[in-house]
């Protein structure tokens, strides 16, 4: 199953921390968040990726073409550098990436529907590119198949500046994008969508998925919410960005699963 992941955002909110690299590139802990949030699908067994990329992909695609490099010792002729002899086994994830150039200014509905012709299954996941979670994707994905319907939608209780969903048990009643005061559940992005889906979208560069398509969706009652009581945290500001990498450095931080960290203690600032 694929993971799609939206990268593409000017991240125009967030420019004070990093302003020469787009969003998805700012570290945690010396890594990009990127890197953290395909980690914890990895963790899971998820490793086929899909990146829908926009405002300064470039940046993304030399992280990547240079990862295995960047993480191992190797003697190379200038002459000859595609010739590099790597010492050791390196350092290198076993993922399949697609980097989709999905366009600059366009939103996240659009930038989905075209990279439907790289995803292959009638199922697949999809995120944005600046939140992490301690969440179990495969139950979210078992939840997902349960239901039958076209999409799911993991739900949160943060403070309310996210999209609002009035729920009815798991089912999703209405999809409200970022209310001004959100009391229940949230969008946490982590969704699961039947390829259906795609009938809903179009190539128009004003489509917004949280809009639009989630809305439509809900009101057919079509679209479910999986409920996440666990750790959820977005980078949407340079007070997420300290706060994450605190949590990252002090050992406490939830969604690194893949390196059983020590016991989370929320934050009064966060």
């Amino acid at each position: 199953m694929q993971v799609v992941i939206l990268c593409g955002g000017f991240g125009t909110r967030i420019r004070d921390v990093a302003e020469d690299i787009p969003k998805p590139m700012i570290p945690i802990g010396g890594r990009p968040i990127l890197w953290h949030i395909m980690k914890g699908y990895a963790r899971h067994g998820f490793t086929d990726f899909v990146l829908c990329l926009g405002h300064k992909g470039w940046i993304i695609k030399r992280h990547f073409l240079d990862y295995h490099l960047a993480h191992s010792d190797f003697t190379m002729r200038l002459t000859s550098p595609e010739k590099a002899e790597i010492h050791g086994e390196g350092y290198a994830e076993n993922w399949r990436i697609t980097f989709a150039e999905t366009g600059l200014d366009v939103m996240t509905g659009c930038r989905i529907k075209r990279i439907e012709k790289y995803l292959r299954g009638d199922t697949f996941l999809a995120t944005y590119g600046d939140g992490v979670s301690d969440i179990d994707l495969k139950q979210l994905v078992a939840f997902h198949k349960a239901h039958g319907r076209v999409g799911t939608v993991t739900t949160v209780q943060p403070p309310g500046r996210f999209g609002e969903l009035d729920l009815d048990g798991d089912q999703v009643n209405e999809f409200t994008e970022k209310p001004l005061v959100a009391p229940g559940w949230i969008s946490g992005g982590f969704f699961v969508f039947n390829r259906k889906i795609f009938d809903r979208l179009e190539d128009d560069p004003t489509l917004v998925l949280e809009r639009q398509p989630l809305m439509t969706l809900a009101r057919d009652r079509e679209l479910m919410a999986y409920k996440h009581t666990g750790f959820w945290h977005p980078m949407d500001s340079s007070r997420d960005y300290k706060y994450l990498n605190d949590l990252h450095d002090s050992r406490q931080a939830p969604w690194l699963t893949w390196e059983a960290p020590t016991a989370f203690k929320p934050a009064s600032a966060a």
